[in-house]
């Protein structure tokens, strides 16, 4: 009889339990649109949409290189390069790595008439520590509030999701460390980047073994998944992992041997289109 109740009880938690993860819901911002890159540099048509959503060329655009460690940067500094070879005229580098220097109103001012915010690369924990409960990052989510974008390629990816993957301070192959929350533009989500170049694509089941509510996404190099409320969809030249307890495939899953749903990924290529709040592919005519 005691065996039998525990079992009963047992059945209920674990239902519960169950009940609690489904009732979770991974939601992009409400305003704006996020363009989230892998690293590995982002390619013309990412910086032309950038560019594009920001308001075209003249666009106010402002560049965070603060990820990459440095006290100071110079003109072309996290990507501004980049995108002033890709028409942008009108380039701000914004840094620091104090929390005092960004609850400045002189540090803020130029980010209040932005209508674009790229992050660059490096340790993304440096942009937590520099801008995270400041009056900086307040101006981010102004930012998608005017309907501006913010992109952000490797650290600067991995720094739009809620949870912060590979945000340890003594190195960066620690997938759960001493900082595990990032912006949050995107709700119950891990971002990870460098996949597939980097042969990262099981290192993300460290963190969903632990919180299994999390979606899961990994984005290789030179490509990017462009969010706009809580849809995305791929962009670029490579592939976007897939961690969302379940299998896709163009061919069907039929007759494939696949492994337990924890343990499942599959990819998408440029044009795919996935919905976050749904956990699932968008079918278009194609």
């Amino acid at each position: 009889m005691r065996a039998q109740i525990v079992s009963f009880l047992l059945i209920v938690c674990l239902t519960s339990y169950s009940q609690q993860l489904s009732e979770i819901v991974t939601t992009g911002p409400e305003n704006g649109t996020l363009i989230v890159v892998g690293g590995g540099g982002a390619t013309p048509s990412i910086l032309e949409k950038f560019i594009e959503l920001a308001g075209g060329p003249d666009a106010n655009i402002v560049v965070i290189p603060t990820a990459s460690g440095r006290d100071s940067f110079g003109e072309n500094a996290g990507g501004s390069r980049s995108l002033r070879e890709a028409g942008a005229t009108n380039v701000t580098i914004l840094h620091t790595r104090s929390k005092d220097t960004a609850n400045m109103y002189s540090f803020v001012e130029p980010l209040l008439n932005a209508t674009g915010v790229w992050f660059g690369g490096g340790r993304q924990w440096r942009l937590v520590d520099a801008y995270k409960d400041t009056e900086a990052e307040k101006a981010f989510w102004e930012v998608l509030n005017r309907d501006g974008v913010i992109a952000g390629s490797s650290a600067g990816a991995t720094i739009q999701g809620s949870y912060l993957a590979r945000g340890d301070t003594k190195n960066n192959q620690i997938m759960m460390g001493d900082h595990e929350e990032g912006f949050g533009f995107i709700k119950n989500i891990a971002i990870d980047q460098h996949v597939l170049a980097r042969n990262r694509h099981f290192d993300l089941f460290d963190i969903l073994k632990k919180r299994p509510e999390l979606l899961g996404i990994g984005i290789d190099e030179r490509t990017a998944i462009v969010v706009r409320g809580d849809q995305f969809e791929v962009l670029g030249d490579s592939y976007v992992l897939i961690y969302d307890r379940s299998f896709w495939s163009r061919e069907g899953s039929d007759l494939k041997n696949l492994p337990p749903s924890n343990n499942q990924f599959y990819f998408l290529r440029e044009g795919d289109q996935y919905d976050m709040r749904k956990r699932a592919i968008v079918e278009t005519d194609e």
